[in-house]
């Protein structure tokens, strides 16, 4: 128990102790003691990494409640939790909302680890420039985590310090969502002067850093700081917009200059996306495949363009359209996509619609436009550009958990796909947490569920 203890943050201790005994740890390890030498300071890092992208967070779970909830997905099997998000009507027990939650507490717990211990750790073989590395990359992921907290469940607990015991970490106050996200600024500018200049795209490096804030800028509307910093991310040498559209993933290709971030997988840490897409066929459940309308544009020339390699059809008699992003064999060694450098373009083309420079904004909208395969768009107004800039994220980002968020984000979520409330916008705080902790609860939790 006192070992569990190091690796779980606070809100997952106080639930039932019955299930928290039934659980089996991901590491029975004393983090605190065991980051001593560089080895294990090592270690802690990339297991931090294996956390994010563990099944729950970024390995399929916390993704699926986009695109569940976004309505280009359909839902095709039994299961209640599932079904409950397509339909918006998401409960505070659904089990998919509860564990991608806990799963980014555990990164977040992870990161905790490392901002906390490496800076003591005495090793004279473990150089300032790793040791700088592996904090400034728990910063990253930090604020990676709680932006994700802060645009699915708009506010956190913001625990920024290690979980040792029972009374670590207790009666946190819930943070607004702007607060939040002012976390994450402050750990993105921790993380900046400490991570590599040279670019790793499976870990962080200083573009990494201005990649996510470009994307914190832009949903917080400070235009020309969205702009400034999806500039220096366009402008470098190392992204660009491979051709055809699938040369970022066709073919087994990983890690390829269309990437700003993208998190690796193993047979023995595996990726869960294609389970879900692939049909039985090819070794997945396919319960999760592209709607009749999502694939009518994929396969339109003049919307999907090349994008229509993201969707293949079985044989018949089945006839069933699958989607395609995740492939791979063995099963499960496909990364996962955190940020592309088409995003970045969409985001510098909205910060500069947004301050009235529709000239280059419509530029950078065709740019990856062209990279599908399609003519130049002729948005003349802020209005046109802001429509067009949403229906092109809708056949650029399909399968990667961006159309929700984005909704959300731009208030379009409630008109185009028909929501009752606006309380939608947001996943309720799951349930075992909010009977446990009264900083979770009542007025504290998001209303309406």
């Amino acid at each position: 128990m006192k070992k569990l203890l190091y690796i779980i943050p606070f809100m997952i201790l106080l639930g039932s102790c019955k299930k928290f005994l039934e659980t089996d740890p991901q590491q029975q390890v004393d983090q605190s003691e065991a980051i001593t030498n560089a080895g294990s300071a090592a270690t802690a890092a990339s297991g931090m990494f294996n956390v994010l992208a563990s099944n729950d967070y970024y390995g399929s779970n916390f993704q699926s409640l986009a695109y569940l909830s976004a309505g280009d997905i359909t839902w095709t099997g039994s299961q209640a939790a599932p079904s409950e998000i397509t339909k918006h009507l998401t409960s505070a027990t659904n089990s998919n909302v509860g564990a991608a939650w806990t799963a980014i507490y555990k990164t977040i717990s992870s990161a905790n680890y490392i901002i906390a211990n490496v800076p003591s750790v005495n090793d004279p073989l473990f150089s300032t420039a790793l040791r700088n590395q592996y904090v400034g990359e728990a910063y990253f992921v930090r604020a990676l985590a709680y932006f994700d907290l802060a645009r699915g469940w708009g506010g956190a607990q913001l625990v920024l310090n290690p979980t040792l015991t029972s009374a670590d970490n207790k009666n946190i106050p819930r943070s607004s969502q702007a607060d939040t996200y002012a976390q994450v600024l402050k750990d993105l500018n921790a993380a900046e002067p400490l991570v590599p200049t040279a670019v790793n795209r499976n870990r962080v490096s200083q573009k990494t850093v201005w990649a996510l804030k470009a994307r914190l800028y832009l949903y917080t509307q400070q235009w020309a700081l969205a702009e400034q910093f999806a500039t220096q991310v366009i402008s470098s040498a190392d992204y660009t917009l491979v051709k055809p559209y699938s040369a970022f993933f066709a073919n087994s290709a990983a890690a390829t200059s269309e990437s700003v971030f993208e998190l690796a997988y193993t047979v023995s840490n595996t990726n869960n996306h294609s389970n879900w897409w692939l049909p039985p066929a090819l070794g997945g459940r396919r319960e999760w495949a592209p709607s009749d309308i999502l694939v009518g544009l994929l396969n339109n020339s003049l919307v999907g363009g090349g994008r229509s390699t993201l969707i293949a059809q079985t044989a018949a008699p089945g006839n069933l359209w699958y989607g395609k992003l995740y492939y791979r064999t063995p099963l499960g060694t496909d990364p996962a996509y955190v940020i592309r450098i088409a995003e970045l373009y969409f985001i510098r083309s909205e910060a500069r619609a947004r301050q009235g420079n529709l000239s280059t904004a419509v530029t950078d909208l065709n740019t990856v436009r062209d990279r599908a395969g399609l003519g130049a768009a002729t948005a003349s107004t802020l209005d046109a550009l802001l429509l067009a800039l949403e229906n092109e994220r809708r056949v650029e980002f399909p399968f990667e958990a961006d159309r929700w968020f984005n909704l959300v984000r731009t208030d379009r979520a409630q008109t185009v796909l028909s929501l009752p409330d606006k309380h939608l916008y947001l996943f309720p705080i799951p349930y075992s947490e909010t009977v446990v902790d009264p900083n979770l609860a009542g007025g504290n939790a998001n209303p309406g569920y």
